[in-house]
């Protein structure tokens, strides 16, 4: 995944991590994306969020509508990923004390 750092996506990086608006970031992945991978998306954090509460496939599928593919796939990477998503869901955690 290392040459995925091309300096464009740091140039992409850069104004996700500067945008602090919500309106704005959500203009900008209105624009970005599909409204189907902006869907896809937040599901795959909801899933995230679920594993890590310790709740079960089936029960993650009913709530989410994912497939066992996609609750498979985010598991591996809560558990082998790069850290992503538990930065978001610590960053959640943070917003809902």
């Amino acid at each position: 995944m290392a040459d995925l750092r091309t300096p464009d996506v740091e140039r992409l990086l850069d104004v996700l991590v500067g945008i602090t608006d919500r309106d704005t970031m959500y203009s900008l992945l209105e624009d970005l994306f599909t409204i189907r991978e902006i869907r896809e998306s937040s599901q795959r954090l909801a899933v995230a969020k679920m594993l890590d509460g310790g709740q079960s496939y089936a029960k993650i599928e009913e709530a989410t509508g994912a497939s066992a593919t996609t609750i498979a796939r985010v598991s591996k990477c809560l558990g082998y990923g790069a850290g992503g998503y538990r930065s978001a869901l610590n960053l959640l955690d943070g917003e809902e004390k």
